[in-house]
């Protein structure tokens, strides 16, 4: 494939958007982008910083540290994709954290904080031959990607798998926790005013509840196959 394009991938939280993104990266040599780590970084530096708890959100004090907010990708060599560095450390462990998890989506509906990763992901993406998945990329990042994809599966799918993935990294939590932050996600992400989560008018909806990884992967391949023989 000569002519490189660009893969936006959005969908509901824990639906495989970053395995499928890392896995059409590798087979296609393309960049990839986490979006969704950009926004748990800043969620973390917003946690370090004890702008937002359960209790309360002080957004008017992160606003005016973002300036002071660096996001970078680095590539991890012997991991085989690239890592999220906050402030020049890396936090890639800390943001995949429930507790994380549990203040990203209110952290998303900022505008100041979309403004800010939005003109950084629409830089990224200047050349084309990426693949960016997220909650708005389709229809804010690139709304004129050539391949856009909207992932969903049920809520009990994702949470069993989001469930799966946290007590294989060793952390203590119960399934019940990890459905109502489903949930709440998907609540907030729907709902939010600034750039909520919807499917672009021009994307393909693929729902992965019964699909392998390796299934999901093959038909999201054919795809981008075909766009790249329309060019």
């Amino acid at each position: 494939m000569d002519k490189k394009i660009t893969i936006a991938i959005d969908g509901f939280s824990s639906t495989g958007k970053s395995t499928l993104a890392k896995q059409l990266a590798k087979e296609l040599g393309y960049i990839y982008v986490d979006t969704g780590a950009m926004y748990r970084a800043v969620t973390l530096y917003a946690m370090q910083h004890d702008f937002i708890d359960a209790d309360h959100f002080d957004k008017e004090s992160l606003v005016q540290k973002l300036p002071k907010v660096t996001l970078q990708f680095l590539f991890n060599p012997d991991l085989g994709f690239a890592e999220m560095y906050l402030n020049e450390e890396n936090v890639e462990t800390e943001i995949r954290t429930l507790a994380v998890s549990n203040f990203v989506s209110r952290i998303a509906e900022v505008s100041e904080v979309r403004s800010k990763l939005v003109e950084q992901q629409q830089h990224m993406g200047e050349n084309k031959g990426i693949v960016m998945d997220g909650r708005d990329i389709g229809t804010v990042v690139f709304k004129d990607a050539e391949l856009k994809l909207f992932m969903t599966a049920s809520a009990s799918t994702r949470a069993k798998r989001r469930f799966d993935e946290l007590t294989e990294k060793g952390q203590e939590v119960t399934y019940e926790e990890v459905l109502k932050n489903v949930e709440e996600r998907d609540h907030i992400d729907t709902h939010r005013e600034d750039s909520p989560l919807v499917k672009a008018d021009d994307a393909i909806e693929i729902d992965n509840s019964h699909l392998s990884i390796q299934e999901q992967f093959d038909k999201v391949l054919d795809l981008v196959n075909k766009v790249a023989k329309t060019l």
